[in-house]
């Protein structure tokens, strides 16, 4: 493995990336890889890729390149897939529920144990058989279960309370979908996901060319317009 240095988190959330890639090409019975090749496919240069993987060790061989199943396996390691992590999803709407229904996180070793909203009409059901108890028992089960992860799918005014009782109760990675900020104390890492935020990002690169056109104009044009 390389060194203690800080590795940037451009990097990291690069690593998925190769990891999907080269599940594909072992399904592909691809047994080595060149970096020009693996660029090729992934749509990163060769040289990013190289630096991206030496960050981490020495993967490659000169002449030879990557070998698929060996690098697929070290940065399976280095995502902390040698692991099972226990998970809990507050807030079982459309989206907890889709996320519980997901059978490709087990695959990885993620599970679902359990689901928990405030909707008494939903408490009591089972998605892929994993139960919908009522939000007020999140504590409880917290305490009772190890869990590594809490998934947050709740409205934005319940998210922080519910990242409190998460918190509170051991839980120090949280995956929240919530349309908010969660102040969380040192040590708890959250990965936001904010579904607006990317699609507000989508429909800015689908208008970039308007506005760089808009941005490059001579200002005598504008005014004209105007």
């Amino acid at each position: 493995m390389g060194d203690k240095r800080q590795i940037s988190m451009a990097v990291v959330r690069r690593l998925p990336k190769y990891h999907r890639y080269l599940l594909e090409l072992i399904r592909n019975d691809v047994d080595r890889i060149s970096s020009k090749e693996l660029s090729d496919r992934i749509g990163f240069t060769a040289s990013q890729i190289r630096q991206d993987l030496n960050n981490f060790g020495d993967f490659g061989q000169q002449g030879y390149g990557y070998n698929v199943k060996d690098l697929y396996n070290e940065i399976s390691n280095i995502l902390g897939l040698h692991a099972n992590y226990n998970m809990v999803i507050a807030g079982a709407g459309n989206l907890g529920q889709a996320i519980a229904g997901y059978s490709n996180f087990e695959k990885e070793g993620f599970r679902v144990k359990a689901l928990f909203d405030i909707n008494p009409k939903l408490i009591g059901l089972s998605i892929r058989d994993i139960e919908i108890f009522d939000i007020d028992n999140l504590r409880n089960y917290l305490h009772d279960n190890k869990v590594d992860i809490g998934i947050i799918c709740t409205p934005r005014v319940q998210a922080q309370k519910v990242a409190d009782v998460m918190v509170k109760n051991g839980i120090t990675a949280i995956w929240n979908f919530a349309p908010t900020d969660l102040d969380v104390p040192r040590g708890v890492i959250v990965e936001n996901v904010h579904l607006l935020d990317s699609l507000l990002t989508l429909t800015y690169r689908v208008n970039e060319p308007k506005l760089l056109d808009y941005i490059n104009k001579d200002p005598e044009e504008i005014v004209e317009e105007e």
